[in-house]
């Protein structure tokens, strides 16, 4: 059984009354992620948007380079890369350089993409995400054997190709796949990698399970991660009003590209939980294991810096968070009495 990990996430969105330029978000996103290290955070991820008004981050990799100098263990991470917009061997090569930086501690979450936007402003077909998603997947686990190889598809046609310098991790950065649609699930199952779920449960994490079960293979073999907000707090209405606006202007973008691409996480049924976790430190605790045990979840990583909200007004829930909440989950998912994680 994988061990629980815990991080923060970070997309650099600027609304323009934040207060802040974009120079200031990076330095303080910085100085938090060298905070989250020496505080005991496994994780910091990055997701990825381009052509964004307020500041998309649309290059994870030169921050994740910036944090690996400030850190010595968190390990960096994406949910999610989008792979139709990275050429497979040259992001390989990339994270091939921050594997050496960070001293291995860097992963990889792929995803293809949806907004129409970004497919027009690097001039791709929406029509080729699918072939160019599957594709990159295929040449980036041949990039990571550091072997040599040479590729034939629609899209890639590669000869001759090794990365260098080698990988410090034996077999390359993890791969995450993730998955708003059963097609996409069963595309996480057939390649084998971690996975990240989102959408409903009946459409995206249902058809995971019964495709790796089916494989013959155990859920627990692989790690499930998931973005999800958590905000401890002793005062909810105090603390909550404001980052449930920052929530709700992040959510407004992603409502937008759902409504240009006409896909989404809708549908009926179960979802599998993004909203946020408020509450006290127990409350907190309780809503976090009933999670991990419905789901299986095996890294949950939360938001540094809300959109909108000075970083300075995270400190005290992220303390919470590090020092009185994970703990806490830990040693109630270690308890005998306590269901065994159960990702069925």
């Amino acid at each position: 059984m994988h061990s629980l990990r815990f991080g923060l996430c970070y997309d650099f969105r600027n609304p323009p009354d934040s207060g802040l330029s974009h120079p200031q978000l990076y330095q303080a996103a910085l100085r938090q992620i060298q905070w989250a290290d020496k505080s005991g955070f496994d994780l910091i991820w990055f997701t990825e948007h381009h052509f964004v008004d307020d500041g998309y981050l649309p290059s994870w990799i030169p921050v994740a380079s910036a944090a690996a100098a400030l850190t010595s263990k968190v390990r960096f991470g994406t949910d999610i890369c989008l792979l139709p917009f990275n050429h497979p061997v040259r992001l390989a090569e990339d994270m091939a350089v921050l594997d050496n930086l960070s001293g291995g501690r860097v992963e990889v979450g792929v995803g293809m993409g949806y907004a129409p936007h970004e497919f027009r402003g690097f001039g791709i077909p929406v029509a080729r995400r699918v072939s160019l998603m599957e594709e990159g997947i295929e040449v980036l686990q041949r990039c990571f054997t550091g072997e040599k190889f040479s590729y034939s598809g629609k899209r890639y046609q590669l000869e001759d190709v090794r990365i260098t310098p080698g990988y410090v991790q034996a077999g390359g950065p993890p791969l995450w796949i993730a998955a708003m649609s059963e097609a996409g699930a069963l595309r996480a199952a057939r390649y084998g990698t971690n996975f990240l779920p989102q959408g409903r449960k009946s459409g995206s994490f249902d058809p995971w399970v019964n495709a790796v079960t089916k494989a013959g293979k155990q859920t627990t073999n692989h790690r499930i991660g998931i973005i999800r907000g958590i905000l401890p707090t002793p005062d909810r209405d105090r603390d909550w009003p404001k980052v449930r606006i920052a929530e709700r202007y992040r959510m407004s973008l992603y409502n937008r590209f759902f409504a240009e691409s006409g896909e989404g996480l809708g549908g009926e049924g179960e979802a599998v939980p993004q909203n946020w976790v408020v509450g006290n430190v127990d409350e907190c605790v309780k809503e976090l294991v009933s999670f991990v045990r419905r789901f299986g979840i095996t890294d949950i990583v939360s938001w540094g810096i809300p959109p909108g909200i000075h970083p300075d007004e995270m400190a005290a829930p992220l303390e919470l968070l590090i020092v009185e909440v994970i703990p806490k989950v830990r040693a109630a998912l270690a308890n005998p009495s306590g269901a065994a994680l159960d990702a069925t």
